[in-house]
């Protein structure tokens, strides 16, 4: 119901809201082959060592065929597939830019309802419009590997602002060391910040530094509950959620002005021949669609 968007869901959503806010969400986020999926293995697997119940939403590419998740099933995660404490989905992007599917959202506070304790979510790795991550997870791990490019690349990408807790992940490959340290040297160049992201190397080949990557979720959780920061965050996100539905239904309700045998299929007219700006076309239509409310 909620990936189709089904006329059910705002029902759906209003019996099982109440129901939500327990599980913690953490983010996997990075490039593509950065090994998230291994990574995000592992760490169902240390949740479940420590008693808690895991739910996985793994968003993947759309299939340009389908429009399902182009990677569909996790392999990778095979080994959780009979536990009943674990439960694994994989999400269309559906073309959404931020490498996170609209729907998701919902979907997180679902797997929250159903009294999972913690919800991992991987993303696509989509490079600079990844920070979107950050606005659905109350802790955020960006994964790096060795020769995972210059400083400058990084700062683009935005991993400075999103980043809780990084991971060098493959750290039993050269270079690991060199990440650590050019990781560090961003940091230190940075801001201050009330919550400095560490840095923990990992390898899920062996297994190593998956122990201290629990622990640093643990400390960082800690932190927020501790400086009332967690619920600030999920405040905001909720409340960033609620604009996002908004601007989803503007928008459909003016293209249904705006198509080719919409009432205002003359602006683009207008438009071209300059005779009307961007500006106040918006705020025509805006005026229009309140008109068209009426009082409430």
């Amino acid at each position: 119901m909620v990936e189709d968007g089904s006329e059910g869901l705002p029902a759906l959503s209003e019996i099982l809201y109440p129901k939500t806010g327990h599980a913690y969400t953490i983010g996997l986020t990075g490039s593509p082959g950065v090994g998230k999926s291994s990574l995000a293995e592992h760490l169902v697997r240390a949740a479940r060592a420590s008693g808690h119940t895991v739910a996985v939403l793994a968003v993947d590419p759309t299939s340009p065929f389908t429009g399902g998740a182009l990677l569909g099933d996790r392999l990778r995660m095979q080994s959780h597939a009979t536990d009943p404490g674990v439960f694994i989905r994989s999400m269309a992007t559906r073309g959404h830019l931020g490498g996170m599917a609209l729907a998701a959202p919902e979907a997180i506070r679902i797997l929250d309802a159903s009294g999972k304790d913690f919800v991992i979510v991987e993303t696509v790795g989509v490079g600079q419009a990844e920070v979107e991550v950050a606005t659905t997870a109350d802790t955020t791990l960006v994964v790096v590997q060795p020769g995972w490019g210059d400083a400058v690349q990084a700062a683009k990408a935005g991993i400075l602002e999103v980043a809780d807790v990084f991971v060098v992940n493959k750290a039993d490959r050269d270079g690991a060391g060199d990440v650590v340290r050019d990781l560090r040297n961003m940091l230190r160049m940075g801001p201050k910040l009330p919550w400095e992201p560490p840095i923990v190397k990992t390898s899920t080949v062996s297994g190593d530094g998956i122990e201290d990557l629990w622990r640093a979720i643990e400390t960082h959780r800690s932190h927020l509950e501790e400086t009332g920061e967690l619920e600030t965050r999920r405040r905001r996100r909720i409340l960033e959620e609620v604009e996002d539905l908004v601007a989803v239904r503007l928008r459909a309700r003016t293209g249904g002005l705006l198509g080719d045998d919409g009432e205002w299929s003359t602006l683009g007219d207008d438009l071209v021949a300059l005779r009307v700006d961007p500006y106040h076309a918006a705020d025509s239509l805006l005026q229009r669609l309140s008109e068209d409310a009426g009082p409430r």
